[in-house]
C-alpha cells in the first residue's frame, strides 16, 4: 500500500426520503416516500401501495429485515416531525416579533406588503404539521382567551395586564372613544371621527408614519398599534381617538371625555365574527355551533352581545357625553347618522366639507385603501385569504342558517329580559 494515506470511504448512506407537493395546493398534494438503498427497492409500506396498484408479487421481507425497516421509518417519520415542530415553533415567534405592538402598523404600506409576502413564503414548510393540528380544533368549544374581572379577552391581541391599564387610564376633554363589540363598525366610525374632527382632510401617508388608521387611533385594549403615550392629537381642536372593545364595566369613564356607541345586529355581528377569524386562523377555526355558543356565552370576549349593548345604552341614556348609534342606520342613510356624530362632536361642516367626509367614510373609498383599515397583522391564512372589508352589508344575519340565528336570538332575549335597551325597537327579530 503506497501512495500516502488512504482516502475515507465513501458515507454509507442507508435510506433516502424524497417528498414532493404541488406549489399551489401543497396541504393537499403532499406525499412521501421512503427508499432502502442496501435492497434498492421502496419500503414495504410504499411496496405494499406498488402492489395494490400494480398486481405484482413480491417476497415479502424476513420479519428481522420489516422490524429494522420499520424503525428506520419510524426514526425518520420522528426526524421530520421534530424539524417541523422546531421550524413552526421558530416562524411563530418570527411573526410575533414583526407584528407585535407597533411593529407592524408603524410600517410603511410597501414595507408591510413585503412582510405579508415573506409570511406567506416563509409558511409553506409548516401547512402539512398546520393541517395535522387542525384536526383538534373539531373539538374545540371556542376561541381561546383569557379572564379579567369577569371579562374575558383574546389572546396575542391582549393581556390581563392590558386590560388592567386600560381600566386605569384617566380620560381628559381630548378623549374621544368609539366603542363597540367587536366587527359592528369600529373601524369605520374611527375613521368617521378622523375625518370629521378633520373636516374632511384627514389622511394617510402609505410611505409616512401616518399610513394606518392605528397610527391616529390607539387601541386602549390590545397591543396592536401605537400606544397611548405616542398617540397624536388631530384636527381642530386636537383630540384623540381612542378605540375599545371595553364594557363598560373596564372602560374608564370621565364626564370630560366623549363616547361613540356602534351597535349592530347580534346575529350580523356574529357572521362577521366567523368570517374574520375564518381568515385569520383558517382551518384551526372551531365549528361554527360551537361558536355560536361561545358567542352566547360569559366567555366571548368582551362580554356577549346583550351585556355589551346594555352596558352602553345605559350610559347613553344617563350622560350627555355618550352618543349611541346603530350601525344598519349607518348603511341605510349615513347622513342623519353624519349630522347627529358633528352635533355630538361640536363641529359644523360646510357643504364641500360634508361631501368630502362622506366621500373618505364610504364603503367603496375604504374598500379601495384598505390598507390602511386592516385590523390585525398578517398571519399564515390571512396572507393568502386577503381581505379585511369583506361586504360592509347591513343584513349579515341572513347568512346565517335558522338554527343557528335562532340559538343566538333566543339567548339574546333571555339576556335582555331585565334590560334597559329596547332591542325590539331596533331589532323586531328580538321581539
Amino acid at each position: 500500500e503506497q501512495g500516502g494515506p488512504r482516502p475515507d470511504p465513501p458515507r454509507r448512506v442507508d435510506y433516502r426520503v424524497v417528498f414532493w407537493y404541488r406549489r399551489d395546493r401543497p396541504i393537499e398534494t403532499f406525499q412521501y416516500q421512503v427508499y432502502d438503498v442496501r435492497k434498492g427497492e421502496y419500503t414495504p409500506a410504499v411496496d405494499a401501495a406498488g402492489r395494490v396498484v400494480s398486481g405484482a408479487v413480491r417476497r415479502e421481507p424476513r420479519p428481522a429485515e420489516a422490524l429494522m425497516s420499520w424503525w428506520a421509518i419510524t426514526a425518520i417519520l420522528a426526524g421530520l416531525l421534530v424539524a417541523n415542530v422546531v421550524y413552526l415553533l421558530w416562524f411563530f415567534a418570527w411573526v410575533d416579533r414583526q407584528t407585535s405592538g407597533a411593529a407592524y402598523f408603524s410600517r410603511s404600506v410597501s414595507e408591510r406588503r413585503a412582510l405579508k409576502r415573506r409570511i406567506r413564503l416563509l409558511s409553506l414548510p409548516t401547512l402539512p404539521l398546520m393541517k395535522l393540528l387542525a384536526s383538534g380544533a373539531k373539538s374545540q368549544k371556542g376561541l381561546p382567551g383569557f379572564e379579567f374581572e369577569g371579562v374575558w379577552g383574546p389572546q396575542k391581541v391582549a393581556s390581563p395586564e392590558v386590560f388592567a391599564r386600560a381600566k386605569a387610564y384617566v380620560p381628559t376633554a381630548d378623549d374621544i372613544f368609539v366603542a363597540t363589540q367587536m366587527r359592528c363598525g369600529t373601524t369605520w366610525m374611527q375613521q368617521v371621527v378622523y375625518q370629521v374632527v378633520t373636516h374632511g382632510q384627514g389622511t394617510f401617508d402609505p410611505d409616512g408614519s401616518r399610513s394606518h388608521i392605528y397610527t391616529v387611533s390607539p387601541w386602549i385594549d390590545a397591543t396592536h398599534g401605537i400606544s397611548m403615550q405616542a398617540a397624536p392629537l388631530v384636527g381642530t381642536p386636537p383630540v384623540r381617538i381612542i378605540k375599545t372593545h371595553l364594557p363598560t364595566e373596564l372602560c374608564p369613564y370621565s364626564a370630560q371625555a366623549k363616547y361613540i356607541y356602534v351597535a349592530r345586529h347580534p346575529v350580523s355581528c356574529f357572521a362577521s365574527i366567523v368570517d374574520f377569524n375564518r381568515t385569520m386562523i383558517g382551518p384551526l377555526l372551531p365549528p361554527v355551533s360551537a361558536l355560536a355558543d361561545w358567542y352566547c356565552s360569559d366567555r366571548m370576549y368582551w362580554l356577549p352581545w346583550a351585556r355589551h349593548v346594555e352596558g352602553y345604552w345605559r350610559w347613553s341614556q344617563r350622560h350627555d357625553n355618550v352618543l349611541f348609534v346603530h350601525y344598519e342606520d349607518m348603511v341605510r342613510d349615513f347622513g342623519p347618522v353624519l349630522d347627529r356624530i358633528c352635533a355630538f362632536l361640536g363641529h359644523q361642516l360646510t357643504p364641500e366639507e360634508r361631501a368630502r367626509v362622506i366621500e373618505h367614510t364610504s364603503f367603496r373609498y375604504m374598500k379601495e385603501h384598505e390598507e390602511f383599515f386592516e385590523m390585525a397583522p398578517p398571519s399564515m391564512y390571512s396572507v393568502a385569504a386577503g381581505q379585511f372589508l369583506a361586504s360592509g352589508k347591513e343584513g349579515r344575519h341572513e347568512d346565517v342558517t335558522p338554527e343557528l340565528k335562532a340559538r343566538i336570538l333566543d339567548a339574546c332575549r333571555g339576556q335582555l329580559a331585565q334590560a334597559e335597551y329596547p332591542a325590539a325597537r331596533f331589532y323586531p327579530d328580538l321581539a
